[in-house]
């Protein structure tokens, strides 16, 4: 292509697609919003349209600090696109598979030019302009590739950019910043250190070296686009946690905040101590408004994904414009763009990967118990007045298993509602779907952990394959028992007798008569270190086969830390992590055996999410007042 022609392309791909802020401006003050709050609407949705902004306002008539004078932040990146871009999408995508989700997941692909800085609300679009007058000015020494070198340690890893382009990259970072600054009186700095594209940061250690693998699978030299993005977001929520609606709640109280399916919740952790547990307190990104909401209606979403992208400029020049080729196009594979070349570094890395078949462990918690819903006096619900058992709800289990000594130690030692036992069989199923194979299962002496244990194999259809080894070195910590004593399970004869499919020969690393009530957390973290190392040693490997361990919610971090070579949390943040951890939470870890090592990576299966359904009496407002 000729010269002229790329200085034609770039400047069509670089002209102003929405109408001026001014404009804009004059059509929301003439429908009656004030200046300052139309101001504020259009910094908040990027200065495209006057829907976006409008919208905006009537979604915040509500908000408290509509009228507040603060300004969005604001932050000027390199971003890559094309092939380039598709590489790093799917090493984001695969890296979070197999190591779980680290910092770098946070944000898109990118490079810092100039970090994140305040403008006033009615100066953002002097930031534009300078985009613009900047970007032109460097359009013809934008380098035609950029030098990217992989860079790795124990805690980063990414690209680093090659001293004479980030030269120029820093050129045009100053001159930006130096612009800016003087036009729209706003302090910006631009990035003079190591120029870097983070691909992942503050991970696991035993991670660095898969990561690595992956990493080397992208190729830097491939065909790019490179685009200066300014992006902006809220200064109030920088050092808050994100969330995402995974279903809309409906407030029952008036402390409750509303939210719909896709909304982002900002959530601060240093205000959720006093909360209501399976509760959080937040503001939504999309009202402004804050409110409790339940915890298990939400998921953890990315930093950027309420960023707003304001302008662009895209650096075209002549050696990219034609340099893809027919033979290898970018395809869309379930709504994702995907490059064939990448796939196939990625198919051929798994390939290897998985060519010696891996141990599992999967480690999770039991379902839903009755007391979690009737509550500790439970039991009093269901016995008559001669000492019988009788089913007072439909979610009470229709029978209790028989035991030699009073049925009054159920109350210490409580069964799972009927909706623990269809959580548990429905999660065996999805496994199965999964096609995970269980070639041991271990469980708590707790009757919940035993039964959910017996619905998952049932589930899985291996109910009749493989027995339940009951170890009583499982047992949750003992500081947390109501009784302040350890609870008198039923044996294994009487589990056997119940038709529970527990192995009868199998004897425990830890004797029910170890167990010590009231235990401090360092006893505990020592015995769950302990049993977990046992249980692996006791376990050859068959293949891929899992190892299932039914526990409690105090399991999923005090079994798979050690495992995986991390020391225990404090015991305030544990308390914490464990709170949040819902019926059938679970966690797995795969063996990595040429490394002696483990990982920790995604379960095979997600959890399962649910309301709550409260009794319901006729008479209550449908016959009586």
């Amino acid at each position: 292509m000729a010269v002229a022609e790329t200085q034609l392309y770039a400047k069509v791909s670089n002209k102003h697609r929405s109408k001026s802020t001014s404009v804009l401006l004059e059509s929301l003050l003439t429908k009656g919003f004030p200046a300052h709050t139309a101001q504020k609407a259009l910094a908040a949705t990027g200065q495209k349209t006057i829907e976006d902004a409008a919208k905006w306002l009537h979604s915040h008539c509500n908000d408290p600090s509509l009228d507040d004078p603060i300004p969005q932040e604001y932050a000027l990146y390199l971003c890559p696109t094309g092939r380039l871009h598709n590489h790093l999408q799917e090493f984001w995508k695969e890296s979070k598979r197999q190591c779980g989700k680290n910092r770098a997941h946070e944000i898109f692909p990118h490079i810092t030019l100039c970090d994140f800085f305040t403008c006033e609300d009615q100066k953002v679009e002097l930031l534009y302009d300078t985009l613009k007058r900047v970007g032109d000015s460097f359009s013809q020494c934008f380098p035609p590739s950029i030098s990217l070198t992989l860079h790795s340690s124990t805690s980063y890893l990414g690209f680093f950019i090659g001293d004479s382009h980030a030269n120029t990259l820093k050129e045009f970072a100053v001159a930006f910043s130096s612009e800016a600054s003087s036009l729209a009186d706003c302090h910006v700095k631009p990035c003079l250190k190591q120029l870097h594209l983070t691909l992942a940061h503050k991970f696991y250690p035993h991670h660095q070296k898969t990561l690595e693998q992956l990493a080397k699978c992208i190729n830097p030299g491939e065909t790019c686009h490179w685009v200066a993005a300014l992006y902006s977001r809220d200064m109030r929520f920088v050092h808050y946690q994100t969330l995402r609606a995974l279903f809309q709640y409906k407030p029952q109280n008036i402390d409750e905040l509303m939210i719909n399916a896709g909304d982002f919740i900002y959530v601060d952790p240093t205000q959720q101590s006093d909360v209501s547990e399976g509760w959080v307190i937040g503001t939504s990104h999309r009202t402004g408004c804050r409110g409790f909401l339940p915890e298990n209606y939400t998921e953890k979403a990315n930093e950027s994904d309420t960023w707003v992208k304001h302008r662009e400029y895209v650096f075209v020049t002549a050696s990219k414009l034609f340099t893809r080729t027919e033979n290898e196009p970018n395809v869309k594979l379930n709504g994702e763009v995907h490059s064939p070349s990448m796939s196939r570094s990625v198919t051929n890395l798994l390939s290897l990967q998985n060519a010696t078949l891996r141990r599992g462990v999967l480690v999770m918690r039991h379902g839903e118990r009755v007391d979690q819903v009737f509550g500790k006096s439970w039991l009093q619900q269901c016995l008559t007045a001669d000492g019988k058992y009788y089913r007072a709800d439909l979610n009470f289990p229709s029978t209790l298993p028989k035991r030699k000594d009073s049925v009054k130690h159920f109350e210490y030692d409580p069964p799972l509602s009927c909706c623990g036992i269809f959580q548990s069989r429905l999660i065996g199923e999805a496994l199965l779907d999964q096609e995970v194979t269980v070639s041991y299962a271990y469980s708590s002496p707790a009757l919940r952990c035993i039964q959910t244990a017996q619905h998952v194999l049932q589930g899985l259809k291996l109910n009749q394959k493989v027995k339940i080894r009951v170890e009583p070195g499982l047992f949750e910590w003992t500081k947390w028992e109501a009784s302040r004593a350890i609870p008198n399970f039923m044996t294994v004869t009487e589990l056997a007798e119940a038709s529970y499919k527990v192995d009868t020969s199998y004897r425990g690393n830890f004797p029910l008569s170890s167990l010590v009530p009231s235990e401090s957390y360092e006893e505990y973290v020592s015995r769950s270190s302990a049993v977990i190392k046992q249980i692996i040693t006791a376990c050859p490997s068959k293949g891929n086969g899992v190892i299932l361990i039914v526990g409690h919610g105090s399991s999923l971090a005090s079994f798979t830390r050690p495992l995986i070579g991390l020391p225990a949390r404090d015991s305030n943040d544990f308390a914490q992590v464990v709170r949040k951890i819902p019926s059938l939470g679970m966690c797995y870890c795969e063996e990595l055996k040429e490394e002696n090592k483990w990982q920790m990576v995604n379960p095979p299966v997600k959890t399962l999410t649910h309301g709550a359904n409260a009794a319901f009496n006729w008479r209550n407002g449908i016959v009586e007042d």
